[in-house]
């Protein structure tokens, strides 16, 4: 467990730092240091660790309406997200799909997670649930006890560029949590994910700063304006299939193997050394712990992106809508919508007669996606048929 120092010191050093911050005129900063010191008063009169702390604090979140594990919509007065979120099961079993959307994430006014998570493997939905409790709570964790180092450390140029220490501090913050969260599965005695994984598309909004981290196949895209009103989808993240040739090097290199099986032509899979097993279609996930030596890994992508007036909104959403449905589509559906709210339902509907017509005779996947809008909602004269960049 990673463990924040006691809540009175910290605060005394969070106290100290703001006094040197104020000076310096680094107001973001001070502003996260703020509501740090918020947190660790949560529970007043006892110590707590900051796992601990992030606990209490997503517990307090979902009390407020502020969190959510259920398809629906956060919408919280004075701020200027509105997520919605929507997820239909597939023709497989149980519905292995997941996700999350914490408005104030870590008791920031002007932070925001959202998290969509695709299990696969015959525990895959418990993986995938597991892996949704544990990274928010964990991520907020890294990115407090790296803030709260930053704060206290003499050698910080404070002079140098906020919002690259800022991106710095997210992926530093990233790179630690999913370590975390992947051992943390590993050590689970209740979940087998020796042959079961999920997959992790997670998205930190602070401020003007948009944050995505990708584990897996599923894919985040942005629609932004284009100089002509017209909007434009912008592919944010990598779908991290195994026949991409950075992916299959290290695969191949670690003695795993990829091919496709006769009857599934163009679906690359890794396998084991002299095994048929286990055939996953992803190169990346938590869990499936039978081929993490043998080249799949855990480690996220993180890319960050300044928000700016012209980007309107993003999609995450699993590989089931991605599988049949575009990025231009999927950002033209969503545009349509006049009532925001319904915009994730829209697009899942969408997806799911596209299965039945494009994939005749092929179980459909679990389909799940949130639609994060950026601003208030613009008349619906503002926007020119979607564009393909």
């Amino acid at each position: 467990m990673i463990v924040l120092p006691d809540s009175s010191s910290l605060s005394v050093c969070i106290r100290e730092k703001q006094q040197r911050l104020a000076r310096c005129d680094m107001g973001h900063l001070s502003s996260m240091l703020n509501g740090l010191a918020r947190s660790l008063t949560l529970r007043k009169g006892r110590d707590y660790g900051g796992r601990e702390i992030a606990e209490a604090m997503a517990k307090e979140a979902k009390k407020n309406d502020l969190l959510l594990r259920s398809s629906g919509t956060v919408n919280v007065t004075g701020s200027d997200n509105l997520a919605s979120v929507f997820s239909k099961r597939g023709e497989k079993g149980v519905n292995q799909d997941c996700f999350i959307v914490w408005e104030e994430f870590g008791c920031q006014e002007d932070m925001m997670f959202c998290g969509i998570f695709d299990g696969h493997g015959p525990w895959g939905h418990f993986v995938a649930k597991r892996v949704r409790k544990t990274m928010p709570s964990t991520l907020l964790c890294n990115w407090q006890e790296t803030l709260a180092e930053a704060s206290i450390d003499p050698d910080l140029d404070l002079d140098s560029d906020n919002k690259h220490h800022r991106v710095n501090i997210w992926k530093n913050s990233y790179m630690k949590t999913c370590a975390a969260v992947d051992q943390d599965l590993g050590q689970h005695r209740k979940i087998d994910s020796f042959y079961s994984g999920t997959t992790a598309l997670t998205i930190v909004r602070q401020g003007e700063l948009l944050v995505v981290a990708n584990v897996g196949d599923s894919r985040a895209v942005l629609a932004t304006t284009s100089d002509d009103s017209s909007l434009v989808p912008i592919q944010l993240t990598v779908d991290f299939k195994p026949n991409l040739p950075q992916e299959a090097e290290r695969i191949t290199r670690c003695k795993g193997r990829v091919f496709c099986l006769d009857d599934e032509p163009g679906v690359h899979r890794v396998w084991l050394p002299n095994e048929e097993s286990p055939g996953l279609a992803l190169s990346r996930a938590f869990g499936d712990y039978c081929v993490k030596d043998f080249g799949l890994i855990s480690v996220p992508e993180v890319i960050q992106r300044h928000i700016t007036g012209k980007d309107q909104f993003v999609v995450l959403a699993t590989d089931g809508v991605w599988d049949v449905v575009s990025n231009q589509e999927a950002v033209q559906i969503v545009s349509s919508i006049p009532d925001r709210a319904k915009s994730a339902k829209r697009l899942v509907e969408h997806a799911t007669r596209a299965w039945k017509r494009k994939r005749r005779g092929v179980a459909m996947d679990d389909i799940s996606a949130i639609c994060l809008f950026f601003h208030s909602s613009p008349s619906p004269s503002e926007f020119h048929p979607v564009t393909t960049l």
